[in-house]
């Protein structure tokens, strides 16, 4: 099991991330407009750094929905390599067996 302060403060940076999406999507399109003047474009960047960090969507972690792991984790299921293992041992994942020879 991960910290909690670990999964809360990325829980936090999820939600900043949604909050602040569209205002940093028009920021990044004046940025990358070259049509505009540079001086808009500077304004712009200057804005787009003035927001807080954690609203920046790569500095979410993808962690496991089940212990909070923040590697090994498969993208589709959100879920972490041994909680997959532990599951699938339980007989929790239809069509997942363990495997024996």
């Amino acid at each position: 099991m991960a910290k909690l302060s670990a999964i809360n403060k990325n829980n936090k940076r999820i939600k900043m991330s949604e909050k602040f999406s569209e205002k940093r999507k028009k920021l990044k399109k004046i940025v990358m407009d070259k049509k505009l003047s540079l001086e808009e474009r500077f304004k712009a960047q200057q804005k787009l750094s003035k927001l807080p960090r954690n609203s920046a969507k790569n500095r979410i972690m993808n962690r496991c929905q089940i212990t909070g792991r923040p590697h090994g984790v498969y993208r589709k299921l959100k879920i972490s390599r041994i909680a997959l293992r532990q599951l699938g041992l339980e007989g929790k994942i239809p069509g997942m067996v363990k495997s024996s020879w």
